[in-house]
């Protein structure tokens, strides 16, 4: 079985790209085009993961390439490139930068995969959503951010470690934009179907919660030289595959709002139901006072960065 059916490109070969790209491989979900403008690093991160092939047991057909063209009739586009925030930069000029480097990747992707679904995983990431939504011309959707999968997993595993049971036993809801303001719902977040309401106590909880806000910057200040990949790399490819294999998994995701949960225009993380045609439907939840609340903060920090896009020069 040398070329599967489905192809998914990643754009940007660093580590979160490289390690979806091992993912996608290694679950034999698809072939897979490893895109980067470094000259050879996606090449040659290509040929290390087509080389570990034999050993990993599947017949993915791995390419790195500099080019769109190798992309051409992708089901599937991750898109991680942009640049990780350094030290002295303000969000702002994050944003300015990875928003000038969507508009060039989300052109150059949808000329040669026009019917294709856009997995967005750069920073900011409810921000860089509107941009890929502007320059491709995709409906709703088709665009879908990668922030709630990863938000989840992440209160799954606090939670999992904290009570001391199988991660596999948690369900978790992490609503809201990807950052500070995220709402991790805790009456929607079950061990085995128990809420952990009924198993642990409330300043536990919000203990728990308050490190899930803060996990991305927990292991950046670990690192020191980088942020988190692995987990974002499964999340997306998780993401990936309820497409693929038209799973219909029902995971919070970054959505494209016109009107439900009172929000208007804006991607914010949302649960949804992801199968062959990417988004297939948006559940709406009855929220408490407190947690619409929330979810209304959280809205407004990204229509902060919507806004600030608007100004900069087009």
């Amino acid at each position: 079985m040398k070329n599967m059916k489905q192809k998914v490109t990643v754009v940007g070969a660093g580590n979160v790209g490289a390690t979806a790209a091992q993912r996608l491989a290694e679950k034999e979900l698809c072939d897979v085009v490893l895109i980067d403008i470094i000259d050879g690093v996606p090449q040659g991160k290509a040929l290390d993961l087509a080389e570990a092939a034999p050993i990993e047991k599947h017949d993915a057909h791995l390419t790195g390439a500099n080019a769109y063209e190798a992309s051409a009739g992708s089901d599937i586009v991750i898109i991680t490139a942009g640049i990780p925030r350094k030290p002295g930069m303000s969000r702002d000029d994050l944003l300015a930068t990875n928003r000038n480097i969507m508009k060039k990747v989300t052109k150059d992707v949808v000329r040669y995969s026009p019917q294709t679904i856009l997995i967005i995983v750069s920073n900011p990431l409810d921000a860089m959503c509107h941009v890929a939504m502007e320059e491709s011309g995709l409906t709703k959707e088709r665009i879908i951010g990668m922030a709630g999968v990863l938000d989840s997993a992440r209160f799954r595993a606090f939670i999992a470690a904290e009570l001391n049971v199988s991660v596999e036993s948690i369900q978790a809801l992490v609503l809201g934009g990807h950052g500070d303001t995220m709402v991790p719902l805790p009456r929607f977040s079950t061990v085995a179907g128990i809420p952990i309401t009924e198993l642990l106590p409330a300043t536990r909880i919000e203990a728990l919660a308050q490190r899930t806000r803060n996990g991305g910057a927990e292991i950046v200040g670990l690192l020191k030289t980088g942020s988190a990949y692995y987990a974002p790399a499964s999340a997306a490819v998780e993401m990936a595959e309820s497409i693929l294999k038209d799973k219909k998994k029902i995971l919070p995701c970054a959505a494209y709002l016109e009107g439900e949960y009172g929000i208007y225009g804006l991607f914010v993380g949302v649960p949804v139901k992801l199968g062959k045609n990417g988004i297939e439907q948006i559940i709406s939840l009855q929220l408490t006072a407190e947690e619409k609340k929330a979810l209304a903060k959280s809205a407004a920090a990204v229509q902060e960065l919507v806004d600030a896009m608007k100004k900069m020069p087009q």
